[in-house]
């Protein structure tokens, strides 16, 4: 596969919101939309600067685009997750862009079709593990070998609800969820005498495609926008959230909140 390197810097934001992200590095996967977009967004008005990535190149040159336009140092990288190698490439290349990655939010999954685990076929089983639990840890994997060096570091797993409460019918994306919050808890123990911090959000129910896709019938118009929690994971990306680790978070409850 392919990887393409595009870099775009701009004169930093005269007034980021607060600044709480100022001189950290994040890495965002699945960043070219719905809560990844948004959350690239926020930490670039706060101040960070932002890598993303994806497998289209036009997505990644508008989001880029408008990173830009809130003032922020933008990485964008073309790649395909779908094999160790792929993540090692990603993290190479964000290393190589900004010298160090401080964030890195696990935001990249699939869906999947919402069928019973004995109805589900093979293929997609393999499937949605791949991108939604292997890929996450080739990432982390990688990431945590820039992290430890640094003595410093903060890793956001995106979790959900169905992985911290089994339903019926969310077949290999509920138990890639579940994995990944065993997963935060293992890093957690395991990288806190690195002062690297490991931590999982669940989003809730946001108005995002995947949504749409799970919930045909439901008006979006009643869930939050993206942007709406992003609160939370600039919380757990900031200095706020030192000695924060090991934690379950829910976007919901950080909506709207500033007393940080």
């Amino acid at each position: 596969m392919a990887t393409e390197t595009m870099t775009q810097s701009t004169t930093p934001a005269a007034a980021p919101p607060q600044g709480r992200l100022k001189g950290k590095v994040a890495l965002i996967t699945g960043s070219t939309r719905g809560i990844g977009r948004a959350i690239a967004h926020a930490f670039a008005a706060e101040g960070a600067k932002v890598a993303i990535c994806g497998r289209s190149k036009d997505d990644l040159t508008a989001v880029a685009e408008e990173i830009k336009q809130i003032g922020a140092e933008c990485c964008a990288v073309k790649i395909d997750l779908s094999d160790y190698k792929s993540a090692i490439r990603l993290v190479d290349a964000v290393h190589r862009a900004f010298g160090r990655i401080d964030i890195l939010v696990n935001n990249a999954s699939i869906l999947g079709s919402r069928s019973t685990l004995m109805e589900t076929p093979a293929e997609e089983w393999e499937e949605v593990i791949t991108t939604n639990l292997n890929s996450v840890f080739w990432v982390t994997k990688e990431a945590l070998g820039k992290m430890v060096p640094q003595n410093s570091g903060t890793v956001i797993n995106v979790s959900s609800g169905v992985g911290r409460t089994g339903r019926a019918k969310w077949g290999p994306y509920s138990v890639s969820k579940f994995a990944i919050e065993g997963m935060t808890q293992v890093l957690a123990d395991e990288m806190k005498q690195y002062r690297v911090r490991v931590n999982s959000v669940n989003p809730g129910g946001t108005r995002t495609k995947m949504r749409a896709a799970a919930f045909p019938g439901e008006d979006q118009k009643t869930l939050p926008k993206p942007a709406d929690i992003t609160n939370v994971f600039v919380y757990l990306a900031s200095d706020a959230s030192a000695g924060v680790n090991g934690e379950q978070f829910d976007a919901r409850e950080w909506m709207h909140r500033a007393d940080f």
